[in-house]
């Protein structure tokens, strides 16, 4: 979710930037333009709510950024804790060998995958 989420905000911040870029000049009527192509003419209030949608938008891309950060803090205090225990019960990842010492095994290493 953190990595959508950035891209969520580089896009609508790139957009808000070409956006401004190709529409400075004036009047009571605008006509929107980006990369030399007219999209519409809009009146003031009809800007003013895009503008608001745009920081809606933005609003979400910051949210699901904030929340791909907590969940991966809170994974990582799990991960950390399991080892701990883990660690502190000391034998249960122990294998005997044929001469009657005792080695650990390496531990195993878990790939997160996109959404799991």
């Amino acid at each position: 979710m953190l990595l959508l989420g950035l891209l969520l905000l580089a896009a609508t911040g790139a957009f808000i930037g070409v956006l401004i870029a190709d529409n400075l000049s004036g009047g009571p009527e605008y006509t929107v333009a980006v990369f030399g192509n007219r999209i519409t003419t809009m009146n003031s209030l009809a800007i003013f709510l895009a503008g608001i949608a745009l920081t809606l938008i933005l609003g979400l891309a910051l949210a699901m950024i904030t929340a791909g950060m907590a969940r991966a803090h809170r994974r990582r205090t799990v991960v950390r804790d399991a080892r701990a225990a883990t660690a502190a019960r000391g034998t249960a990842d122990e294998v005997p060998e044929a001469s009657g010492s005792t080695t650990t095994k390496p531990p195993k290493h878990h790939h997160f995958r996109f959404g799991h």
